[in-house]
This record gives C-alpha cells, structure tokens and sequence, in this order.
C-alpha cells in the first residue's frame, strides 16, 4: 500500500500537521495513532488552558480534541486509530499493525508526532522497595480521568512542573489529602500561572531542593525517605502515593539509526518538548503547510 505522506500520532501536533498539510494541497495522507480516539493525551487533561492561541478561548483538553477532530473530519484525511507502527525503514516503508493485521505502507514524506514519554522513578537513584502506589503524573491522570480509577488517600508528588501541578490540584479536589510537592531546583518548575491556580488556593506546601532517596512498604507504599539537597538531612515521610513528575523524554525510538534523512520531519513534544499544546500544534503546522506544499507540487 502507499501514501504520500505519513504522520506517526494524532495528538495536537500530528492533527495540526496532516490539517496543514491538507490546506496546502496534499491530497493523500495517512494519519496513525495507537489509541483509539483521535486527541493523544488531550481527552484526559480535563483542566482548562487549551486553545487560548488558537481558538481565543481556555479550553479543557477533551473540548480542545473535539475541536481540531471536527476540523479533521472535514478533510480527506485518512486516519488509522488503533494501530501502531511497528518499523520504519531507511527504503520509505512503513510497518503497521492494526485491526485488520500487519500491512505494510511505502510513503514520500514522514512526520512523526509521537510526543514524549515520561520519566520514571527507576531514573533516579531512590533506594528500598518497589511497591504498588508509585505512578507517573500522567498515569494518575489517565487513570483518575479516562478510567475512574482510584490512586490513593495520602499523597507526594515528585517533581514541580506543570503537570505534577496541574496534578495537585485534582488530587485535591477529588478529595485526596496532598501531603507536598517535592522540587530538586531552588524554585518551582512549572509555570507561573500554574503555581498561582493549582497550588497558592489549596495551600499545598511546596518544599524545593529536596528529594526522595528512598521508597519504604512491600506490597503497598508506606512512606518515603526524602533528602534536603543542601543539608543532607533525611527524614521518614508516610504517603500511601507517591505521584512522579520528572520530566518528558521526546519519543524517537521509532526512526532511531535512520540517520537525518531528508524525508522525515519531527513536530511536537517528539521535537522539543513544550510547555503548551497550542505552541506544539503551531510549530506542527509550519512543517505541514511546508511538506504538504512540496508534495503538492
């Protein structure tokens, strides 16, 4: 099978880019996401501050998701949900597998839009156990938002980025008791405006150059030993959850050892990570307005 142009993720960026590349003339595109609904993470971000740059209005995630799905469906753009690339080869193929099994694409242009991956608590040196009860911010989220899922009553939440604020300040409204934010730096990681909403209002305690050095409990969490980075000082801290907001690590594993090949493009987080959807998806729609032009031609 062919197409010209292959996008790898159907989040924000990789709609923006195949509704870009669309516009500027690009009639054969091929849109892959392993989930099953269009949006990437977007239907599990239920908080507002999504669309502000595009669409003059805060929107949650899902209302973003919505509105650029509705774009899409305008479009001629194929999209193949529930599958994954398995392989990308230096030839120009592409092998996926979806519903219908393993099929096998030839294309002119790929743009991969595989987002990021987050870190976890095996990258940093923390000692003891591995028990149940440890998530990454985006776990939480997903299983909290998408599946109903509960994580715990007593929680600390590792790592003072956005979205283990964002976090925060949902463990605290669905009535969970958040114990601290724990921060490395010297100061909050996230945003400004996200400290002010999600942590100020809820008087949840931020403790900055600190860490978790060890994870206390078998079968479930029981507490953590964290260490003032300055000090050296530890102390035994009881959580029943600990909640890891780390950082993101772009997803390139896809088209590793391919070297630069003039055909690829990266957008979104899988480029550089950003800080906002609205800034991946206007970066993604540069590269489509550009690659679908020349495949216009």
């Amino acid at each position: 099978m062919k197409t010209e142009l292959l996008i790898v993720g159907a989040g924000a960026a990789g709609i923006a880019a195949a509704l870009a590349a669309w516009e500027a003339g690009c009639r054969d595109i091929l849109l892959v996401d392993r989930r099953e609904r269009p949006g990437g993470i977007l239907p599990q971000c239920l908080h507002e501050g999504f669309g502000l740059a595009a669409y003059g209005a805060e929107l949650t995630g899902p209302a973003y998701a919505d509105r650029i799905t509705e774009r899409l469906a305008q479009t001629g753009v194929r999209l193949a949900l529930g599958t994954e690339v398995l392989a990308v080869r230096g030839d120009k193929t592409a092998v996926l597998s979806g519903r219908g099994g393993l099929s096998e694409w030839r294309f002119e242009r790929l743009i991969l839009a595989s987002g990021c991956r987050e870190r976890s608590i095996g990258s940093l040196p923390v000692a003891g156990t591995r028990p149940a009860g440890i998530f990454t911010a985006g776990q939480a989220q997903e299983m909290m938002n998408l599946r109903g899922q509960d994580v715990g009553r007593e929680v600390l939440i590792l790592g003072s980025g956005d979205l283990g604020l964002i976090m925060a300040r949902q463990l605290v409204l669905a009535g969970k008791h958040v114990i601290a934010v724990i921060e490395q730096g010297p100061r909050c990681g996230g945003m400004a405006r996200n400290y002010r909403r999600c942590i100020e209002p809820y008087q949840i305690p931020l403790r900055c150059r600190t860490t978790v050095s060890a994870l206390h409990g078998e079968r479930r969490l029981r507490g953590v030993t964290l260490r003032n980075l300055d000090s050296g000082a530890e102390e035994l801290l009881p959580c029943d959850t600990l909640v890891t907001a780390l950082g993101l690590i772009p997803e390139r594993e896809l088209v590793r050892g391919l070297g630069d090949p003039d055909w690829l493009s990266y957008v979104g987080n899988c480029h550089r990570v950003h800080d906002l959807a609205d800034s991946a998806a206007a970066e993604a729609e540069a590269i489509g307005t550009r690659v679908g032009g020349e495949l216009a031609v």
